[in-house]
């Protein structure tokens, strides 16, 4: 089922989107992991699950037999990413063939990251340089869903922070885009304000709230800096004194997980698109909370 149509049937029936991100694993023990985190989180019924992709051709294989697996063992809705990183356009014609031969309906069209290695994004000869022409050229493939990223508090690598993201959001809509996903954050208000700023700009769209349950909080200290999600003294409050604790951490990880769902539902969200990192448990115990 196409993006607009899952979001609209939501919307009719006065419930919000939920959904869960999965990373393609390395290893074989990793896929299986993976396996069984679907069929876990099968039982909530997500609206759509999203598969990522990165660089290189065996991550782009493990995502294109990871999505095609879920379509053809699963009732669920997998949604492809798509980047620009290391892909002619002729490459990407043909794995968007792939997609729709296996009845994909749905893409989550990115630049991509910079390669392991390589100090900054650069764009292959036939490739493309940013999301805003891969969401065009997505479309002109035809029938597809089209949803994008997004960043409220700005992306790590924009010279004018937030005010860029919404301008090439706003491409990114007038291109073909449906719906876009944030990067997690942990401060609501960003998020509301980027919001109120994206409507003030004729951006429609509906902007899905990323959330990133902390199970280790060093991690996400670390990884929070390379992304540009900032993490509030309150947070840093609760996560310090038990750092060194990971059960105690994972506990409080779910605990901020869910308040933050539950302010962003009460404040009229289209849906939740939860970072599952490939394990199931914080996604159960948030949804159960909820």
């Amino acid at each position: 089922m196409l993006l607009e149509q899952i979001l609209a049937d939501c919307k009719a029936a006065g419930k919000p989107s939920i959904s869960f991100e999965f990373f393609p694993p390395k290893t074989d023990k990793g896929e299986k992991n993976l396996w069984q985190c679907i069929q876990e989180l099968t039982q909530l019924n997500p609206s759509f699950v999203s598969v990522t992709y990165g660089a290189g051709g065996t991550t782009q294989d493990r995502t294109l037999r990871i999505v095609k697996r879920i379509r053809k063992e699963t009732a669920l809705e997998p949604m492809a990413h798509l980047t620009c990183v290391g892909s002619t356009q002729d490459e990407l014609a043909a794995l968007l063939n792939e997609y729709k031969a296996a009845g994909m309906k749905n893409i989550l069209a990115l630049r991509g990251d910079a390669p392991e290695g390589m100090d900054k994004f650069e764009a292959v000869d036939g490739g493309f340089a940013h999301a805003t022409d891969l969401v065009r050229f997505v479309r002109e493939q035809q029938g597809f869903s089209i949803a994008v990223a997004t960043y409220p508090e700005g992306h790590p690598e924009s010279a004018n922070g937030v005010a860029d993201d919404l301008k090439y959001l706003k491409v990114k809509q007038d291109e073909g885009a449906i719906a876009a996903i944030t990067q997690y954050f942990f401060d609501n208000d960003a998020y509301y304000r980027f919001r109120e700023q994206a409507e003030k700009i004729g951006i429609t769209i509906p902007i899905i709230p990323g959330i990133m349950p902390i199970g280790n909080y060093e991690q996400i200290v670390r990884f929070s800096k390379m992304c540009g999600a900032s993490i509030p003294d309150w947070l840093h409050e609760k996560m310090q004194p038990i750092a060194g604790d990971l059960d105690a951490v994972k506990a409080m990880g779910i605990e901020v997980a869910t308040q933050q769902c539950q302010n962003l539902l009460a404040n009229d969200v289209a849906g939740v698109h939860i970072y599952a990192l490939n394990k199931s448990e914080a996604s159960l115990a948030i949804c159960r909370n909820l």
